[in-house]
């Protein structure tokens, strides 16, 4: 039974910077593709960012040069640093999980993000 558990959500003065990490349990990270997806209040949920079990990563555009995704399969945990936080990253932050071959889909229940003054 895989189990995602984001932590590191928060509140966060625009300009600032969070680390979001997500623990993949019951997993071998190294076998799965990872994405981060946000949804705020009133909006679709997004793709902020992906890594394939190769390690190839992609970018929203609206993150990209100021977001980074990264795993640690030693750790089963996969990262999402935010810096130059804006008012519009606010949202609620989720975390993806699909085997790269056999095709399961796992979901986090979500990380908080507030970007405020």
């Amino acid at each position: 039974q895989v189990s995602l558990v984001e932590s590191g959500g928060g509140l966060v003065q625009p300009g600032g910077s969070l680390r979001l990490s997500c623990v993949c349990s019951g997993c071998t990270l190294s076998l799965y593709d990872m994405k981060w997806y946000r949804q705020a209040p009133g909006k679709e949920r997004e793709l902020v960012a992906s890594i394939s079990v190769g390690g190839a990563t992609n970018y929203a555009d609206s993150v990209k040069d100021r977001f980074t995704i990264s795993r640690d399969s030693d750790k089963s945990t996969v990262y999402l640093v935010m810096n130059s936080l804006k008012f519009d990253d606010t949202a609620v932050y989720s975390c993806f999980a699909r085997h790269w071959y056999e095709g399961y889909e796992d979901w986090g229940q979500g990380t908080q993000v507030t970007v405020s003054s």
